[in-house]
């Protein structure tokens, strides 16, 4: 495969990173780890007996992205909405004890989003979710579009992190359209709808190839089934044209990411991840680092050469994890 970026502009691009504020909008989680090990199976049912060692509370959901940008150099804040609960108070104390302010976060009367997961040998044995899906208040999404205007100046990249617990709403979509229009602020969205179109003419979007298969109409097509790249290419034409699209980024796990940009050729950039020990968080990393390159000027080849870099880097690591510009350097 032709090179798509030389080491020392994909250096340059890091050292960038710090440049423009990057926001992200979307559903706030907690991801709540319980580690431990399994020796035996329950007399009760047979189900691992997990002898719990520890447990850990992350920023999880829009906030993982958030947090795979600051760890990366990036200048970032974060808008969204969570509960008046101690899950609530314990996110809002985690960011503005890690230098963030909370000023983009609304509270309302719902439980915060919480994923358990139950972490034994490395393997993750069991999740569980605490959560409401039900829209947020048309008011806390005045108040975070509110908030985004009072960043705009200094803003390069808008992320929609979108996890349809409630927060993205059309409301919120076309509120962020009209601040962007104009502008040489980029829209990124990690979508989780099946129809794309909600998101229409926002910059860059990056379904897994699920969440990409599924709109455009191809779920019933087998993996390795003869024609399916051909199909995909046309397909995903007509997704940017249909929904005004720059450019559509499909992550494939194991086969890496396919890049569509407008009016160019596609690009398939292969897996960069020599052990994969844990996907959790991926698609947060990949769309923190393409969000966070284009903001610092790279091209949308560029961006999602160095997304997909990352990506290779936090699945080789278990739990929700992030990448530093200096382990992104040195994967060059």
């Amino acid at each position: 495969m032709k090179q798509i970026v030389s080491k020392k502009r994909a250096a340059a691009i890091i050292d960038r990173f710090f440049g423009p504020r990057v926001i992200v909008v979307g559903d706030i989680m907690v991801d709540h780890f319980i580690w431990g090990k399994v020796s035996r199976i329950s007399p009760e049912a047979p189900v691992p007996v997990v002898e719990v060692a520890r447990e850990s509370q992350m920023l999880g959901g829009s906030a993982n992205v958030l947090n795979n940008i600051i760890a990366a150099g990036g200048n970032a804040s974060i808008a969204g909405v969570v509960g008046s609960d101690q899950m609530g108070r314990w996110l809002v104390e985690k960011l503005e004890k890690s230098g963030i302010s909370s000023e983009g976060i609304v509270k309302e009367d719902r439980p915060t989003t919480v994923k358990t997961r139950i972490v034994a040998h490395n393997q993750q044995i069991v999740r569980f979710d605490r959560e409401s899906r039900k829209a947020v208040l048309p008011s806390s999404i005045e108040l975070i579009l509110k908030y985004i205007k009072s960043e705009k100046n200094e803003l390069g990249a808008i992320v929609i992190s979108d996890y349809n617990k409630g927060i993205v709403s059309e409301q919120l979509l076309e509120g962020i359209r009209q601040l962007t229009k104009g502008t040489g602020i980029v829209t990124c969205v990690d979508p989780k709808r099946r129809d794309l179109s909600i998101y229409r003419g926002m910059d860059v979007i990056t379904p897994n190839h699920l969440e990409a298969e599924a709109a455009m109409g191809m779920e019933d097509m087998n993996g390795q089934e003869p024609g399916k790249e051909a199909r995909l290419l046309e397909a995903a034409k007509g997704l940017i044209e249909k929904c005004g699209f720059k450019c559509l980024l499909i992550t494939r796990g194991e086969l890496g990411m396919s890049l569509f940009e407008r009016g160019a050729e596609a690009v398939h950039i292969p897996a960069m991840g020599k052990e994969v020990y844990d996907v959790t968080g991926a698609g947060d990393t990949v769309i923190g680092i393409f969000a966070l390159s284009m903001a610092a000027g790279a091209s949308f080849r560029e961006a999602a050469y160095l997304a997909n870099k990352a990506a290779g880097i936090v699945v080789g690591k278990v739990g929700t994890a992030t990448v530093s510009a200096e382990e992104l350097k040195k994967s060059l």
